[in-house]
């Protein structure tokens, strides 16, 4: 340490001189910066520091941190622009596959349906007539083709109507709980905007980020508990799958698993660690 610098170690309990003053400041950031990184003095003078739990995990080779998640989950958006109507479902409740889960005011595309039905009757009616009329002689090839086309175009028209209503709801795509509301009733929204975020909690996955080394030993169908921090139990598992890529810059890859025991009180987002025993020889 430069002669001023201990002088003014010295100095620290007296009146500081205008030399001291830099020195002190440079002192007082060093050690707030040694507290926000939650380090000792003792640390920072060179002593090895205690590697973090993950890390010390990841180098026994057997324990590293997992999580839970759901097989199913989206967040469903609106299709159209148009008023909410009904949201029949809400946080925490639970629907079945084919539910409507949000309904939308849709007098205007039910009118443009009706509108398509009521062309496609007459377009079929004139098509009927000239079927007669082309048997009596009495018209051309050519207008009973053009009837022909005009059942066609209003069958189309029909069928972008009906596509029309059929997003005036939508339909729980698998059984499921919705976790987030983001839009209520009476709320006029545009195409595209988010409304529920809804998962399947009864399809629970276990992810994993291991060690690309254990590549040589870790394969699917392998056994391996995992105990969760939330309820403070263990449960038994089993790696159903691989990620296709290491990542080159940790040397990780994902590993993805499955509770095989029932466990209903487990939920999706809830840690803890991943228990995993090579097998012998490795």
């Amino acid at each position: 340490m430069p002669a001023h610098e201990q002088k003014c170690g010295a100095d620290r309990a007296v009146n500081l001189p205008t030399q001291c003053r830099g020195v002190k400041r440079r002192f007082d950031r060093l050690a707030a910066l040694a507290l926000l990184l939650g380090i000792s003095a003792s640390g920072a003078h060179g002593q090895a520091l205690p590697a973090s739990p993950d890390a010390a995990a990841l180098e026994s080779g057997q324990e590293i941190r997992a999580q839970l998640t759901p097989r199913q989950y989206t967040t469903l958006s609106s299709e159209m622009a148009a008023r909410i109507d009904r949201i029949a479902t809400r946080v925490g409740e639970r629907f079945k596959k084919g539910d409507v889960l949000v309904a939308f005011d849709c007098a205007a595309q039910k009118a443009q349906l009706a509108h398509a039905q009521a062309v496609l009757t007459q377009a079929e009616k004139t098509f009927v007539i000239n079927q007669r009329l082309m048997q009596l002689k009495s018209t051309g090839q050519l207008e009973l083709d053009i009837a022909a086309a005009e059942v066609e175009k209003a069958k189309a028209d029909r069928s972008a109507a009906e596509a029309a209503v059929a997003k005036c709801t939508i339909i729980a795509p698998f059984d499921g709980i919705a976790v987030d509301q983001k839009a209520r009733e009476f709320q006029y929204t545009n195409a595209g905007q988010p409304l529920l975020d809804i998962l399947d909690d009864h399809g629970l996955e276990v992810e994993l980020i291991a060690p690309s080394r254990w590549l040589a030993w870790l394969k699917p169908g392998m056994a391996f508990k995992v105990e969760i921090h939330e309820t403070d139990k263990s449960y038994a598992a089993q790696v159903t799958r691989l990620s296709g890529r290491v990542d080159p810059v940790s040397q990780t890859i994902k590993v993805i698993g499955e509770i095989t025991q029932a466990a209903p009180e487990l939920m999706a987002g809830m840690s803890g660690r991943a228990v995993i025993t090579p097998p012998s020889g490795q």
